[in-house]
Formats: structure tokens, C-alpha cells, sequence
């Protein structure tokens, strides 16, 4: 729970703050972009909610705080922000909330599926989403990116009897996971979902093709400043070289979404979206 004693001096003053437990994942800036921002190596609120939605919003950073970093100077009713997760982006597709500090606040998404429902990454292990997937019928397969993002994935893979899937380099982050994928060729699981091996921001990274939508662990997001897709050199665990073919790699997949683990998330059309990643191909292959 965050402690107002701690809380950081660039919060404007009001009913949300943050406190100096941040850990600058992210996740709050996502959520609700028009409350809180990136002071540095942390975040901090700059703007107090006005509306109910702009509340309730924020209310839904503070319960998905990896760190417990939000907080308030009166005491307010969050069940509206616990009935809205996981929050539906579109139709069957999902963002859980409820980061995981084990994954550095990493998001996770839920994807409803009549031939079995996927958890892609990981959350915190929390009740309450436990309830909802059992609602829509549980979780057949969990979609591990890369090592950094299993959180409590062996928890969600143990109560529903999942399977978990996770590239045979990172298999240390999950040393019993049911199925590995192996070398750099596409893995189709159903008809559905493509599963592509991306090394470069750790040796075993992969990224989800479900339809049109791009689930991309830490390979690959949406750059809130620069307006374009990016991907970051200082955070590459294993190989730029290797990241960087990766990447030109995607140019032979048209999707129209792309969901990271960090990051922002985006929409585009999907030849625009190929003008952004092509653009990033030829920025990361100047930086190698």
C-alpha cells in the first residue's frame, strides 16, 4: 500500500499520489495516460481524474500497480475498477491489469477462443481474475513471450491445468512448462495463433500472431514520445544483431495490432503499421 509520507514531490496535490516505491514499469501511464507521467525514474501524478471515467481509470492503476505505489488521501470505493478487469480491448481480446513486480509491472492478456482460451504472459496471481477466467471457461494454453514475463504463470497453469508454452532457449524461466518451442520457425498452434521466434531481447523471445493482433512480449511496442514503433537497444539482454533481424523478420506478417509487455499498446491500419516497422528495421540496422 503506498505511504503518503513517501509520496514523490512532483505529485500535484489532490486524491491520487504516488509514493517513491515506483519502479517505473509503466503500467500506470497506460492506464490512465491523463493522470499520471514519467518524471524520470519514476512516475507521479500530474493531473488530478476531473470525470468518473478519468476516476475510474486511475482507480484501475492503483489495483494494478506491480509495486502497490498508488495511492489516495481518502479512502475510495475501487469495486468499479475490480469489476472492469481484465478490460476488453475488442471482442475476446483482453488486458488482465494486476502487474506482476516478478515481471517489472509487464501487461498480460487473456484471449477468448472456441477452441481454448489463451493467457498471454503473465499477472499476479489474483482471485478475482481466477473467477472470471473460470467464468469464460478457463485456460487452455499460456503463451509464455520470453523468460522475463512468466510471473505466476505455474499458478495459472496448476489450477487450470494449462499448458504452458515458452521458447526451449528460456526454459529456465519456467524449467516445467509442457511444450518448448525449438529453433526459429513459425509454430502454428490452431489455425489462429502463430507463434514466431524473435531472438534479440533474450535468446528465447517469441511473439504471438493471433489473427491480426501482434502479441510481442519486449520485442517490440508503441513509442508514447516518438510516435512511431520502437524497440530499446538498452534493454536488449541478448543481441541487437540478432533483434534487429528478428524484426525485419515481421515485415513478411501483416497485422493491424500490436500488444507488448512494455510499452504502449496500438491500433493501426495494416499497411501502416508495416511503414512504422519498416522505418524501425532501418533505425535499428543504423544503431548496429
Amino acid at each position: 500500500m503506498a505511504n503518503y509520507a513517501r509520496k514523490v514531490a512532483e505529485n500535484i496535490d489532490g486524491l491520487f499520489f504516488v509514493d517513491d516505491t515506483c519502479i517505473d514499469c509503466d503500467t500506470c501511464r497506460e492506464l490512465a495516460p491523463e493522470t499520471f507521467a514519467d518524471v524520470g525514474s519514476y512516475s507521479s501524478v500530474y493531473r488530478q481524474p476531473v470525470t468518473s471515467e478519468e476516476t475510474l481509470r486511475a482507480s484501475r492503476a492503483l489495483i494494478s500497480c506491480p509495486t502497490g505505489s498508488i495511492g489516495t488521501t481518502e479512502k475510495i470505493d475501487l469495486i468499479p475498477a475490480f469489476d472492469s478487469l481484465p478490460l476488453e480491448l475488442e471482442e475476446n481480446i483482453y488486458y488482465n491489469g494486476y502487474a506482476s513486480p516478478d515481471s517489472f509491472g509487464a501487461s498480460s492478456y487473456f484471449i477468448r477462443h472456441p477452441e481454448g482460451n489463451w493467457l498471454v504472459d503473465s499477472p499476479k496471481y489474483q482471485v478475482k481474475l481466477v473467477k472470471k477466467f473460470e467464468e469464460w471457461g478457463g485456460i487452455k494454453y499460456i503463451f509464455l513471450s520470453h523468460q522475463d514475463d512468466v510471473a505466476d504463470a505455474h499458478r495459472y497453469a496448476k489450477h487450470f491445468s494449462a499448458t504452458r508454452i515458452i521458447h526451449r532457449a528460456d526454459q529456465r524461466a519456467e524449467p516445467d512448462a509442457e511444450m518448448l518451442i525449438d529453433g526459429e520457425d513459425p509454430v502454428a498452434i490452431t489455425s489462429d495463433h502463430l507463434i514466431i521466434p524473435v531472438p534479440g531481447h533474450t535468446r528465447g523471445s517469441c511473439v504471438l500472431l493471433y489473427k491480426d493482433i501482434l502479441f510481442t512480449g519486449d520485442h517490440l511496442w508503441w513509442s508514447r514520445n516518438r510516435k512511431t514503433l520502437g524497440a530499446g537497444r538498452s534493454v536488449c539482454w541478448y543481441d541487437w544483431g540478432e533483434q534487429t533481424r528478428s524484426m525485419k523478420k515481421l515485415l513478411a506478417y501483416d497485422f493491424r495490432r500490436v500488444l507488448p509487455g512494455h510499452g504502449e499498446r496500438v491500433e493501426l491500419a495494416a499497411d501502416e503499421m508495416k511503414a512504422h516497422l519498416e522505418k524501425l528495421v532501418s533505425w535499428m540496422q543504423a544503431r548496429g
